[in-house]
């Protein structure tokens, strides 16, 4: 079965130690990493897409979202228990002036 709650809660087992100590590897921050770059072309091919965007996390996820849709000084309606409120620690506020 795979967890899907969190990065945090899954640890990888060993066949897919020895698949990340094999994989061909760059800077995905210049557009070096074949990995992230087949990934990306895949996903963005999945969903009829020019191009899609791989990050590391569902926190800078939200943020680029929250970024992406917002100007400063608007306002983003949540539920009260959500991902920002709890564990993003004020970062919309912070990052896109929300």
């Amino acid at each position: 079965m795979i967890d899907l709650r969190s990065d945090t809660v899954t640890k990888p087992s060993d066949a897919m130690r020895k698949a990340m100590a094999r994989a061909d590897v760059g800077d995905d921050v210049y557009g070096e990493d074949p990995t992230v770059n087949r990934l990306q072309e895949m996903v963005a091919s999945m969903f009829g897409k020019k191009a899609a965007l791989f990050v590391p996390s569902g926190t800078m996820g939200n943020q680029l979202a929250i970024r992406l849709h917002t100007q400063p000084g608007q306002e983003v309606i949540v539920e009260r228990t959500a991902h920002i409120v709890r564990y993003e620690q004020g970062a919309a506020g912070a990052l896109a002036g929300v």
